[in-house]
């Protein structure tokens, strides 16, 4: 990743979704070239000099201060995950432990936590890993989704998945929602991740694959989806809403246990049951 045009990008498309009147500032003259705010307001918002700001938003400001990533972040109004992503951008991601460079490691998931997805037959649930990459799941996921054993280990890959194969994006009753979630958390992903050359090959086959993809990461939108609902529609059981969690591993912070559930006695309950056809019974 390059981290100086990515910030860039970022800091001017956030500049171009706030207007003067919505940063309280007066709005002089008839049409404007920019949308948004210009340069010169944003730093007059933060309380840096033009030049300064200028070279920030280029990548050519040296020594950033937390004071001034502090400030910039709120003239722009940014949420908690767009602050992270910024700093992270002006700073760069932490060291990786000395001898770890190059490629990362393929990812493995630990047997404890396969056994901890094989106990939960009514809860779907699944691991994700770097990239979005889906490394295991538990068969009630597959149920809900699609056959995961059927599909080549590359692409087992949510982001993938959601814009190339029609089934799965399908499953959704807000497919556009879905995309533009999963591609802002793609990019908070990333951020964290800036030496894995993963993410920009994928990124680059799915530019080259999908329109609608290319169009939402022109946007540089971020966001950390730790929990939420999405409502499904399944060929066998209809309508499903299912709530979800998401847990980061703390020996991991690479992989994530994501776990989906219903409300009790609801229609949607009652299609998961169905979904799941009957539960072993204890010995």
């Amino acid at each position: 990743m390059d981290r100086k045009a990515e910030l860039g990008a970022f800091l001017r498309s956030r500049r171009a979704r706030l207007s003067p009147e919505e940063a309280g500032l007066p709005r002089f003259g008839g049409r404007r070239r920019v949308p948004g705010l210009r340069r010169e307001e944003l730093a007059r918002l933060a309380g840096v000099s033009t030049d300064y700001y200028v070279r920030l938003e280029q990548g050519r400001a040296d020594n950033v201060s937390d004071e001034v990533v502090a400030a910039v972040s709120a003239a722009l109004r940014l949420d908690g995950p767009e602050r992270a992503h910024l700093h992270r951008l002006v700073r760069g991601a932490p060291a990786r432990p000395a001898g770890s460079g190059g490629p990362a490691a393929p990812q493995t998931v630990r047997p404890g936590l396969r056994r901890l997805l094989e106990s939960m037959p009514g809860t779907p649930a699944c691991v994700l890993g770097r990239r979005t990459d889906i490394l295991a799941w538990n068969p009630l996921y597959a149920a809900l989704f699609t056959d995961l054993d059927a599909l080549p280990a590359e692409r087992r890959n949510k982001l993938w998945l959601l814009f190339t194969h029609p089934q799965w994006r399908d499953r959704f009753a807000d497919p556009e929602a879905k995309a533009a979630c999963l591609t802002s958390f793609f990019r908070l992903e990333r951020g964290r991740h800036p030496d894995d050359p993963g993410y920009d090959d994928l990124v680059a086959e799915l530019s080259a694959q999908s329109p609608r993809f290319r169009a939402l990461w022109a946007e540089h939108e971020v966001c950390d989806s730790t929990h939420g609902s999405w409502t499904l529609r399944h060929p066998a059981v209809g309508e499903v809403t299912l709530a979800y969690e998401t847990l980061r591993l703390p020996d991991d912070p690479d992989q994530l246990l994501i776990t989906y559930t219903t409300e009790p006695a609801s229609p949607s309950e009652s299609a998961l049951r169905a979904l799941a056809g009957p539960l072993p019974v204890d010995a």
